[in-house]
């Protein structure tokens, strides 16, 4: 790693997985063509109950959904029967990263686990009810430890014998994000060696599709016949964002801690920031003043950021404000692009799975297409719209905010 010291931090392994793609080639191969899954969501719990549609509620929620979960052969199988679809997916996102970082030579319990996300399994909860409604006392015990976000890290631990710190970490749609930064404090701070964080899926059931939409925040009334053009941010169309079911982990330690580990890219600088309010809307200070601290903490200035990878939900303001965030920044002259045009908005995992994607476009030298964007906001910024383009990062910004006021921000340098 060229002039790299023992103090650097680094991103050494990852996994994802996503309606797009499981495993990092997958995936990425699916980000660079511009590939989707968008559709009328089916899996069960996602839909209104047929009771409740025709009552002035939407009959249908946009989504994109994973087809196929292929789980490593060092899953508990017995463990899975009782675990929700989201500790099943952290579980198989991090048996990728554990591989790729080859985590089998450390230490165990120099080992963390963070897993970002909070309320995480709503649908699994929902179904639970529904389907034991009446007859309670049939309701299978793992239900006292299943209904706790904590049981993803007894899943994640117990199958990889994790003995280091492990807890979950809740800021809504930054979380993971909000994760990783945690993890990269962890490390820093010599409390483990090797700090794994996730992004966790947030499994919404029809009660929060419905809560999203009457909130205004979750589209689309407008798209509702033509579910691939509903995902659509930074676009003038735009009118909400769409829900896709993601996980992403990243690996995170010291530079020099294994003499056998390149890395991905190295950590320049990283900040988070609340704006000292409860609500959904977003603030251009909150915003500013995170990219501004990432800077610093790097130690570069605007102009060497090459790249950015937006929070860019699609929703009606925050898509705004973030823009003229950047623009205030000075950051308007980096190519910018939409993760979630291609993915959807995972929530909880949003974060930490386009710093995977972020990762997987430095490493392969170029930046996916954003998908619908017909009609851009502003044509002062630098898109990429249709196409993948060639390019090759040298320094990148990912920006992750959260309802209830949560901002963050992370730069990448590319190790090469």
């Amino acid at each position: 790693m060229n002039g790299s010291n023992s103090t650097d931090i680094i991103i050494s392994g990852i996994g994802v997985t996503s309606a797009i793609g499981q495993g990092q080639n997958d995936f990425c191969n699916a980000l660079l063509q511009g590939n989707h899954r968008f559709d009328l969501m089916r899996r069960p719990g996602r839909q209104l109950p047929l009771d409740q549609v025709g009552k002035g509620n939407p009959t249908a929620f946009i989504g994109a959904e994973i087809n196929k979960l292929v789980m490593p052969e060092s899953a508990p199988r017995r463990q899975l029967r009782t675990s929700s679809l989201t500790a099943q997916v952290a579980l198989a996102s991090v048996a990728q990263a554990w591989d790729d970082a080859a985590l089998d030579e450390v230490d165990p319990a120099r080992i963390g686990l963070v897993v970002g996300g909070s309320n995480v399994q709503q649908r699994e909860l929902v179904n639970q009810q529904d389907k034991y409604r009446g007859r309670l006392g049939l309701l299978r015990p793992t239900y006292a430890m299943g209904f706790m976000d904590s049981d993803i890290c007894g899943l994640c631990t117990q199958t990889f014998g994790i003995t280091g710190m492990a807890y979950t970490i809740g800021g809504a749609s930054a979380s993971g994000q909000v994760a990783v930064i945690e993890a990269i404090e962890a490390v820093q701070s010599g409390r483990v060696d090797v700090c794994i964080a996730v992004g966790a899926l947030m499994d919404l059931s029809y009660w929060e599709c419905q809560a999203f939409r009457s909130l205004g925040a979750m589209g689309s009334d407008r798209f509702a016949t033509q579910p691939e053009l509903a995902c659509r941010p930074f676009d003038q169309d735009r009118n909400g964002f769409i829900y896709g079911e993601n996980c992403g982990v990243l690996v995170v330690e010291k530079a020099q801690n294994r003499t056998t580990i390149s890395g991905y890219a190295r950590v320049a600088g990283w900040a988070m920031a609340m704006d000292a309010h409860r609500n959904p809307d977003p603030s251009f200070d909150g915003e500013v003043a995170v990219i501004r601290q990432a800077l610093a903490k790097a130690q570069i200035d605007a102009g060497q950021i090459d790249y950015i990878n937006p929070h860019g939900t699609g929703s009606t303001i925050g898509d705004e404000i973030e823009l003229k965030a950047i623009k205030h920044c000075g950051l308007n002259h980096a190519l910018i692009n939409t993760t979630k045009s291609i993915t959807g908005h995972g929530l909880s995992a949003a974060g930490a799975v386009e710093l995977v994607a972020t990762l997987l476009q430095m490493k392969a030298g170029k930046l996916h297409p954003s998908r619908n964007l017909d009609n851009p906001m502003a044509d002062e910024y630098h898109w990429v719209r249709d196409q993948a383009v060639d390019h090759r990062v040298n320094y990148a910004l990912k920006m992750s905010m959260g309802f209830g006021g949560v901002n963050s921000a992370i730069c990448l340098q590319n190790l090469t």
